[in-house]
């Protein structure tokens, strides 16, 4: 039964609105010298993210640092719109009525949990001596902050006690534990609990920029690094003032690099970049492929988030091993699944370890099999889908778009053809010329693995030919054969480079890049560049550029600040 007084409706969800504006404005600070002073002579690039509401995964690995929860509450709800690949861009991250409505459910639910062990919930105050308003106010001063992660105001927490004091009033529900179930309801339906909001310090450092606080800054960079809220280490340096200068975020994102939530959020990225995030539910024709079954997609997803992280976070960190690295991650079933391509020892039971792999067929995350069987059909490989995955997500090029007439007809299985045979055959027609010239002949050199990604030799008893090409790129055109050598060439791409260091600004900042931002992704190329193409030396200049750091005065309707 909901309670009338329940959850206050998220406090005015409907009253939120996005703020987004945009610019490049010079003549201040660069901040290399650590203290952030800013002359006349310096420039300051600032692009504004738009109001960001909490993803799903977001809220889960919020209410587990808050609250302890660990049941995945928010996968309920239902999921977010994604923008070229990404669930967390700012610009689809709006609140219906239906999704404020699924919101207050979920947030009575983990109320609920929350309240069943009052002492463990209000550890240092005990409401049979201090008194029931006292623990509550202590209460909501302490959660409240974390929740808001800023400050609660005066303000807030009289109207928060208020909801307390109600529910005490009231005969039916008057207990302690009723009381704070509804101020958590209240706060996890609040918009300073959902939304990230950033208005940054009162006074501007030029014109309408004004640098945000130290608050605002340990959610960006704990939302950025963990997609979750920020430890208590963080609340303390903000409360200090500890994060007014780049070295000091500088210090605190390398120590967050380090910490397991950091392994969250670069799976997270990993997963969704290569499009493997709805790997659980594709489907493949086991008449034609008997190797697989529904076992087999979690065994994929645990290889490819497993190397991920051994590279990113254990290892060297390397674009370049990233695309290239000859071993994997593999329990004794997915080692047998990919056959003679296991090098050396297999494992022999079900933990996952590392594994050689042929050099000669295997290059990292290009060809392992979730990335594989998620760019193929149930029942054939797909050289489209392959080829326009290297085009979008590692070259971040934009293809032209069909024409609107054009009926897509893909061509039925032919025993007496190879796929290359009968896309070649596609790629002549004039109206699929100008797109398919981009995408099949990078396609066909993946045309060694099939739809669930084993190695083959032949198809249809003829030899397999992945020779392949890329056109029409900066500096990465050429012929290659097969997917190693493709790889091999990508590490050699600026323009490669210079996109996953896109792809990471997307993800991190919850929005598109402008040509405003030109700035900051110039210096952010340049720190990646110089590391080697170190990742986590990318993640560290993502906190470092100006649009991270400022943004510009946010202005009521009324025209005052």
């Amino acid at each position: 039964m909901i309670r009338p007084e329940r959850a206050l409706r998220g406090l005015a969800l409907s009253c939120v609105a996005a703020v987004s504006l945009a610019g490049c404005v010079g003549e201040i600070g660069d901040g290399d010298s650590g203290d952030d002073t800013h002359t006349s002579s310096d420039a300051l690039c600032v692009v504004d993210t738009p109001l960001r509401r909490m993803t799903r995964f977001e809220y889960n690995n919020t209410v587990r640092d808050l609250l302890g929860d660990t049941t995945h509450p928010a996968d309920r709800l239902p999921p977010e719109e994604e923008i070229k690949g990404f669930d967390n861009q700012a610009a689809a991250l709006t609140v219906s009525d239906l999704l404020a409505e699924q919101y207050m459910k979920v947030s009575e639910d983990v109320a609920t949990r929350a309240t069943a062990d009052i002492a463990k919930l209000v550890p240092d105050c005990d409401p049979a001596t201090a008194g029931d308003d006292a623990c509550a106010t202590e209460f909501i001063a302490k959660f409240g902050t974390k929740a808001f992660r800023r400050p609660i105001t005066a303000d807030e927490q009289a109207r928060y006690l208020a909801l307390f004091d109600g529910a005490l009033a009231d005969p039916d529900m008057g207990t302690f534990a009723v009381g704070l179930e509804l101020v958590i309801e209240a706060m996890l339906q609040s918009p300073e609990f959902l939304y990230r909001p950033e208005f940054g310090v009162e006074k501007p450092v030029i014109a309408d920029v004004v640098r945000l606080n130290d608050w605002e800054i340990a959610s960006k960079l704990s939302f950025m690094l963990w997609n979750s809220m920020p430890d208590d280490e963080l609340f303390t340096a903000a409360e200090a003032g500890k994060l007014e200068t780049k070295a000091q975020i500088e210090e605190q994102a390398r120590r967050m690099l380090k910490d397991d939530r950091a392994r969250d959020a670069i799976w997270n990225f990993h997963q969704q970049w290569l499009g493997v995030t709805h790997l659980d539910s594709i489907s493949k024709d086991t008449t034609v492929y008997p190797e697989f079954s529904d076992a087999v997609t979690p065994l994929w997803s645990e290889e490819l988030r497993e190397f991920t992280e051994s590279v990113v976070v254990d290892g060297d960190g390397k674009l370049s091993t990233l695309l290239t690295a000859p071993y994997s991650y593999m329990n004794a079933d997915l080692a047998a699944l990919y056959g003679q391509d296991v090098t050396g020892p297999a494992p022999t039971g079900s933990e996952f370890e590392k594994v050689s792999l042929d050099p000669n067929r295997r290059a990292g995350i290009l060809t392992q099999g979730a990335v594989l069987a998620t760019l193929a059909k149930g029942n054939r490989t797909s050289p489209v889908y392959r080829g326009k995955f290297v085009r979008e997500q590692l070259l971040c090029e934009a293809l032209p778009l069909p024409p609107a007439n054009l009926v897509i007809v893909p061509p039925d299985l032919d025993p007496n053809k190879t796929t290359r045979e009968q896309f070649e055959e596609i790629g002549k027609n004039p109206d699929c010329s100008s797109c398919h010239t981009l995408m099949n002949p990078i396609g066909f050199g993946f045309e060694h693995y099939d739809a669930i990604g084993l190695w083959r030799d032949t198809q249809n008893d003829k030899p397999i030919d992945a020779s392949g090409e890329i056109i029409g790129s900066d500096d990465v055109n050429g012929t290659f054969d097969g997917a190693v050598e493709l790889a091999d060439q990508l590490v050699g791409s600026e323009e490669v480079a210079h996109c996953v260091a896109s792809q990471w600004f997307r993800f991190s900042y919850n929005r598109t890049v402008t040509a405003d931002d030109q700035c900051n992704v110039d210096a952010i190329n340049e720190k990646f560049a110089a590391s080697d193409y170190d990742i986590r030396e990318l993640l560290v200049a993502l906190t470092q550029t100006d649009t991270f750091l400022y943004r510009h005065q946010v202005v009521s309707s009324g025209g005052q600040p």
